[in-house]
Parts: C-alpha cells; structure tokens; sequence
C-alpha cells in the first residue's frame, strides 16, 4: 500500500513543535504534527516568556491569547547568606513593546495548540515517531500509534522531541558537551509570604570555603502566591541514576519530593516566615549542557531541546526553541512552495546554531557564577537576557548594509542580520491614532519600507516597479514619510509618516534608505541608496526565481 504523504511532519507537540507546526499552517504548508505522550503534561517546566518571543508571538498572531493569562516578570530578589543584596530590575528602553513574563508550559501549549486547530490541525498524540529514512526527494516515516503502525511520505521531517530526541539519533548527530552533578527539586506550590510577586526570588547558603551549599530559586506563576520552586535535591532523596540514553537532563519520573521536602527548604532559606502548601506536582531534575554538531542533514532538521539543551537559568531555553522554529518554517514554507533558493535552508544551521552555542556557553556560566547584571553593561545585560540581541550578522542570506547606518544624530541603526526594532508615533491617512511599526509587520512575510521625505529620487520608480512585480504575498511594501514630506514618486504604496521622527532615530536614517524585513523579523538588507539592484541582490539569496 502507497505511504500516505504530507509536505511536513513535525515530530513533537511541545512549544517548539507547535510553534513549527503554526507557522507552516499558517501558509497554507500541510503538516502533521505527533507527540508520543497521551496527553499534555500539567508541569510548569519552562516559566519564563523572554520579550522577543512576545514579539514573535504578536507577529503570528496570538500574544493577547497570552497576555491575557501571563504575570509580569519585573526583575529578582537575591538574599546570599539571610542578607538581601541589590534588587535586580529588568529594564527595557521604551520603544521595545514587551516586558518579561511568566507563564506555566502547560499554559503556553494549551495556547498554541488551539491557535493550530483554527488552521485545521490537531496533534496526534499517543503517536510515536519509531524510524525514518530519506532520500533525495522526501523522507519515509514509520509511526507507532495506539492503531498500530503507520507509513508516512514527508518531504521534510522536523525533529523537536526533546533531549533525549529520536530524531537526532537518527541522523547520527554529535551532541558534545557535559553535565552538571547536582541533583534539583522541582515544585509548584503557594507561599503565604509578602513579597511582591511580580519578582523572582532566589536565596542561596554559602559553607565555610564560600562556595554554594544551599539553594532556593522561586519564578512567579498566575495565581495568588503561587511559584514554581527550584532547590537542591537533599541526600535522602538523592540517586545516581541517569536517562536510559546516558543523558542526564530534564525531569525524572519515579521520585518526587513531598510538601515537606520544599517546606525544609523554605525554612532554611526563605527571606520570610513562610508555609508552603497547596503543591500542585513536584519532580525532580537533572541538567546538562550540550549542543549537536549541526541543526539539520538533507530534509531532516532538529529544533529545540532537541538541538542544545542547558540550565535553566534566565529561562533561555524553550525561548529559544521557539525562535528556532520561526527560523526555520518561514524557509521550509518556501522549499515546499518551490520558491526557495538552493541555499536557504541550509541558513538555518548557520543562523541558528551560533545562537545556541552562545546560549549554551552564557547560562552554563551564569549557573557558575550565578545569574547577574553585568555592572559595566547593565543595560545590555537585559537586552540580551530578554533576546533582543539576537542576530545572523554573518548569515549568507542577509545583505551587507549599502550606504550609511548612522543616522543625523549619529545613532547607529539595525544592520542586515539584526532584530528589526519597533517603534511608534506612525500615522496614516484614514485611522485617527497612531500606530505601531509591529502593526505593519503583523501576519505579513517581507516587507519593504521605504523611509523618505518625498522629494525627487531617480531610485524609487525602479525600486517600485521590482517590488510591485513580485508574485502576490511575497512583498509588502509601505512608505514612511518624514513629517512634512509627500508621497515618493513612482511609488502607489500605503503611506505612514514618521510624525514623532522615531522611525528615523531608532533606524539611524539620515537620507533616503530602504529596509527588507524578513518573515522572522530580523533585516535582511539596509539599501542607501534604495537601489532596485540592491532589494534584487537580496532577493536572489532567498528566492528560486
């Protein structure tokens, strides 16, 4: 019997998974999407929702779904030996459109698998991916589900199945790396403390050498005096045991500390008199750090835990998961369409893996040396915690700047390759309010914006004309306008003005100068002059035709 056939199967329905499979439905890609476990689980494992996945979120569609149901995270309490020491805050600057959040993973993937079903797909769970082969033209699956086994064609296969991953035992990756020989509680309890929850806490003991010997680390969740609680595992409850693969990460099943167990250490260490109670599950777990030699080999990719896996601390690692998965099923979406250039998946590896990398390497140090602002740079300490700072530099489908990237003021702007930043004050002709730059990206793919004061500019009429001939949906294109200025010549595109000139500022624009946003929202060209050859270059590294 003929296997039956889907552009792409998505092994996994955690939030990486369901954040791949969103966004290949979204455009229209067939997808399937499995999950070995019958149900999802109630843990509130990953807490933390660093500001740039809002961002994506917001891009996709769905971040008031999570608004509605996240608590803010505004910075950490520390105490080191019952003493409190400076209050970390985690600041933004004012045009970045979201704070930190928390919110238990249980609650973000409830969110997107009802986000997914309103493109007709569910998750097919008690489904396990047991073995896949692939050639040049697709890959061949076999599923085990609670009906039997299932033969499956897909032209491209995601793995983000977690650490001990099928998927990338299957390629043979190399997954280096080390583990950590500490042993952790886990907890989701209420404290009947005063402190203001809209901040983490963490509490550590220092023994006579003054190195750490005890340890409580508390992330707020909705609900009155509710966290999630990380502690050392004490000796009685402690087990040499490690996963059946030899990799020790994740949560055990098996043994879980008791109501007890946490109330011990909350005596020892809690900043208050507190009683812990109403503990809704508790685990214990383990941490490594590891990353595979590379993201993806043929029509196979790995995403996710799947792909690096490390401490938890500045909950960085589901955040960057799903920014992985954006990453790539923008590209997959054009591989399956026939619209992408050869090259462009294999940008995936060499856009993402240096992400993981320095992900890797920067919360193995912080679970070192302990999680702090860096005084000389604090506020690009928060940036970067908060992912703003992510960027593909040296990808081989973004294109060097053209022209100046400073603007008036000397202000350095967004280069190729870096987060496209938002701002606001942007008005039209028909809405009575302003508007946000976010606004305009919004559920779009690229999207050129032409920042001009309208005056004569030879470049313009061409630059229109290549962009007004794309086939539909590839480009949106808007003019912004300096206060004062006309509608460009040659150019029949919506116009916004940049009336409070922070378009201008935050992109360090000081003449006429184009910018191609990516699906994903990073720059993929700067253009100054704004060149039809230039947006041409850019688009011949992206696109077949």
């Amino acid at each position: 019997m003929k296997a039956k056939a889907v552009d792409v199967l998505v092994a996994g329905a955690g939030p990486v998974g369901l954040t791949a499979a969103v966004e290949l439905r979204r455009r229209g890609v067939s997808c399937r999407i499995v999950d070995r476990l019958p149900a999802r689980l109630p843990y509130a494992k990953a807490v933390g929702i660093q500001p740039r996945t809002l961002e994506v979120w917001d891009r996709m569609g769905l971040v008031r779904e999570v608004l509605e149901v996240a608590v803010p995270l505004r910075g950490q309490l520390t105490y080191l030996d019952g003493v409190e020491q400076a209050r970390m805050d985690l600041v933004l600057p004012p045009e970045v459109p979201y704070g930190f959040a928390a919110l238990p993973q249980y609650e973000t993937e409830r969110i997107l698998e009802e986000f997914l079903a309103r493109f007709g797909t569910r998750i097919e769970r008690a489904t396990e991916l047991v073995s896949f082969a692939q050639d040049a033209d697709g890959v061949t699956c076999r599923l085990a589900g609670a009906d039997g086994e299932e033969e499956l064609r897909t032209r491209f296969l995601v793995g983000c199945d977690g650490a001990h991953s099928m998927v990338r035992k299957g390629l043979g990756l190399g997954f280096e790396g080390g583990a950590f020989p500490e042993e952790f509680m886990l907890a989701d309890v209420r404290v009947d403390w005063d402190l203001p929850h809209e901040y983490g806490v963490r509490s550590t003991h220092r023994d006579a050498g003054g190195k750490t010997d005890d340890l409580l680390m508390c992330v707020p969740l909705p609900g009155p005096g509710r966290y999630r609680m990380s502690m050392l595992v004490p000796p009685e409850l402690s087990s040499p045991s490690v996963g059946a693969d030899g990799e020790a990460h994740g949560l055990e099943s098996g043994r879980a500390p008791a109501l007890h167990d946490i109330q011990a250490v909350l005596d020892r260490l809690s900043p208050q008199p507190v009683t812990a109670s109403d503990m809704r599950w508790s685990s214990i777990f383990r941490i490594s750090h590891r990353i595979v030699d590379r993201y993806s080999d043929g029509r196979v990719f790995v995403a996710g835990d799947a792909a690096h896996i490390h401490p938890p601390t500045g909950a960085q690692g589901m955040n960057t998961g799903i920014q992985d998965a954006w990453n790539l099923a923008w590209k997959l979406s054009l591989a399956v369409g026939g619209a992408a250039h050869p090259g462009l998946l294999a940008s995936y590896d060499a856009e993402r893996r240096p992400v993981g990398e320095e992900v890797v390497g920067r919360t193995v140090r912080h679970a070192t040396t302990g999680f702090k602002a860096d005084p000389a740079d604090p506020t690009g300490f928060v940036l970067r915690e908060a992912q703003l700072l992510v960027g593909y530099p040296d990808s081989p489908v973004v294109r060097s700047p053209d022209g100046p990237a400073d603007g008036a003021d000397g202000a350095a702007g967004p280069q190729p390759g870096e987060r496209a930043p938002d701002c606001a004050g942007l008005t039209g002709e028909v809405p009575s309010y302003p508007l946000r730059l976010y606004d305009l990206l919004r559920d779009r793919e690229h999207v050129l914006l032409l920042h001009t004061d309208g005056a004569p500019d030879s470049h313009v009429p061409a630059l229109a004309a290549l962009a007004d001939g794309l086939p539909a949906g590839r480009l949106a294109a808007y003019a912004v306008l300096t206060e004062g200025g006309t509608a460009p010549a040659g150019a029949a595109w919506p116009v916004y003005r940049d009336g409070r000139g922070e378009f201008a500022r935050l992109y360090g624009v000081r003449e006429p100068t184009a910018f191609v946003v990516r699906p994903d929202g990073y720059l993929g060209a700067r253009l100054c002059p704004p060149t039809a050859e230039g947006l041409a270059g850019y688009l011949a590294a992206v696109f077949r035709d």
